[in-house]
């Protein structure tokens, strides 16, 4: 998802993509017209600025919205990819899956903890301002845009940051994230038909902005259907595959010397996950089959532990670990094989990244 990149925060990226345009000249255009009925004898170029000032104070209100996300993310050591501000709103690309219901509630929670802060700041605001002017007019629909944004993100529905807050309840009550994510996707489903009803109504009605009220309302539910399925997919890709074990994927384990020729090497594992072990008797790391033939092909007869991937700490996956645990894991560490052990540490076997992926998809 690509974008302007506006700026950094803490060195994170904040982009503006380019149907954030498109978002703002649709409140320019059905936003400038209505100044002067809130305001009677505005001037038209002050309408328009009026509008266009109400477009980008939205657009800060919204990045301000995605920051608190980013804020708490960053407090509960979650790392931040980037900020994204477009057509519907904003969000914010959180690396790593939260590992409790805690921090996921609390990610969720801030960003409309600031909306409501700011919609009380406008509110306090348009309340001690001389009323019925034209800044008057923009303060209190910064207030009310702020408040209309907090309460619908609030909704109980992914991919709504309400939605997370639900998925973090059940989560605390079953122990099981993945139940959470199927209660809040039915949530998003509910709030996407409650949309589209909404807007048919306006349209049977007559409403005067039935029109923009049905197109509003249909392109949000089908953001919110849309990110309601992304997230039930991302669940499934997280959640350890029905009927399948550690011991069905894993390959079995053999330890070889670490200057074994590559060529030995190769022939000797046949399809076994291999441990290349130093003199000294510490690990060197698991043998790279790719690397190995593209070093055999070169020079057979080259030390085996040139073509060894590390046995790093993220690597190590305990056999008597939780599924989702070593889902996790595997998902968030950029290694292609993991060396499986048993409590006592002593090596179990092999696991491929791709066996685990494909056991996964075959499961979806």
């Amino acid at each position: 998802m690509g974008g302007l990149l506006l700026f950094r925060v803490a060195g994170i990226p904040v982009l503006l993509a380019p149907s954030w345009w498109i978002g703002s000249a649709i409140v320019v255009a059905f936003y400038a017209p209505f100044v002067d009925d809130l305001a009677p004898g505005t001037p038209p170029g002050v309408g328009l600025l009026m509008a266009v000032l109400l477009a980008v104070f939205l657009g800060v209100s919204v990045l301000a919205h995605e920051l608190g996300h980013c804020v708490a993310a960053l407090r509960l050591g979650l790392p931040v990819r980037r900020l994204h501000l477009f057509l519907l709103g904003g969000s914010t690309e959180i690396m790593r899956t939260p590992g409790k219901p805690g921090h996921e509630g609390a990610v969720a929670g801030a960003g409309p903890l600031v909306s409501i802060a700011l919609a009380a700041v406008f509110g306090v605001g348009a309340t001690v301002m001389e009323q019925h002017g034209v800044v008057w007019v923009l303060v209190f629909q910064l207030a009310a845009a702020n408040a209309a944004v907090a309460i619908f993100n609030l909704l109980p529905g992914l991919p709504l940051d309400g939605g997370r807050i639900v998925r973090a309840g059940v989560w605390a009550v079953t122990g099981q994230r993945a139940t959470g994510t199927r209660v809040a996707v039915v949530g998003g489903i509910a709030v996407a038909i409650a949309l589209v009803v909404w807007a048919l109504y306006g349209v049977a009605e007559g409403a005067q902005d039935r029109w923009l009220r049905f197109g509003v309302c249909v392109l949000t539910a089908w953001g919110v259907v849309a990110g309601a399925r992304s997230e039930l997919a991302g669940e499934r890709r997280r959640t350890w595959p029905a009927g399948v074990t550690l011991d069905d994927l894993i390959l079995p384990v053999l330890q070889l010397p670490a200057e074994s020729p590559v060529a030995d090497a190769l022939s000797t594992s046949a399809g076994r996950g291999v441990v290349l072990v130093r003199a000294d008797g510490v690990a060197a790391g698991l043998l790279d089959a790719e690397l190995a033939r593209k070093l055999a092909a070169a020079s057979p007869f080259a030390p085996a532990e040139q073509a060894a991937e590390p046995i790093r700490p993220e690597t190590v996956l305990f056999a008597g670990e939780p599924g989702e645990e070593i889902v996790k894991q595997v998902q968030e560490t950029a290694a292609w094989q993991f060396l499986v052990v048993d409590m006592e540490g002593r090596p179990a076997g092999v696991l491929r990244r791709e066996d685990l992926r494909a056991a996964i998809e075959k499961g979806v």
